[in-house]
């Protein structure tokens, strides 16, 4: 069966910015879509914490993921460890090895970080779409045109979109629909 799941960043909260009303549009295929509560928090959020989570939901070739922020860098990570094909990726403002939002951030960031080859993320996924903003308050522009140069085959870059979240007024996101 054909499945969703929609993952969050940093200190989010699956109930936050547009998550709720994608799951709902979505739901609107007679699909299955899973938006999990990750764990958040320094001492808490951490790749093995979230490889637990993603790991109880059993991701496999018929599984579309939707990212947000550190969330896709983590998707890619848990992809290339675990050598898990999947249908298709759309991240939205992913970046990796980017520190400097401030200490929590960073803490929680790092282990999510992928060292080397993060372009092996494409053996696992032949479709990778990345949007992201053209003036993230958080994360450089540069930094999330370099992730998504690496790992997608399409890119869109949202004018004024902010980290494309409830901040920005981003509680619906329309444009993410021509791709589920």
């Amino acid at each position: 069966m054909e499945k969703y799941v929609i993952l969050h960043g940093s200190f989010g909260s699956c109930d936050g910015n547009w998550f709720p009303w994608l799951k709902d549009e979505i739901k609107k295929k007679n699909v299955e879509v899973i938006v999990p509560q990750m764990p958040i928090g320094v001492g808490k959020q951490n790749f093995d914490s979230w490889t637990k989570v993603l790991d109880d939901i059993c991701i496999d070739k018929n599984t579309t993921i939707i990212a947000h922020s550190i969330a896709p860098v983590f998707v890619c990570k848990y992809l290339i460890n675990k050598k898990v094909n999947v249908k298709k990726l759309i991240f939205v403002c992913g970046f990796n090895n980017y520190l400097g939002i401030d200490a929590d951030y960073d803490a929680v960031n790092a282990p999510m970080f992928v060292d080397k080859n993060l372009q092996n993320v494409k053996q696992f996924c032949k479709e990778i779409i990345c949007f992201y903003s053209d003036n993230d308050p958080y994360v450089k522009f540069s930094a999330e045109k370099e992730f998504a140069d690496i790992v997608s085959n399409k890119q869109i870059v949202i004018k004024n979109g902010g980290h494309i979240n409830a901040e920005a007024g981003y509680t619906k996101f329309e444009e993410i629909l021509k791709y589920v």
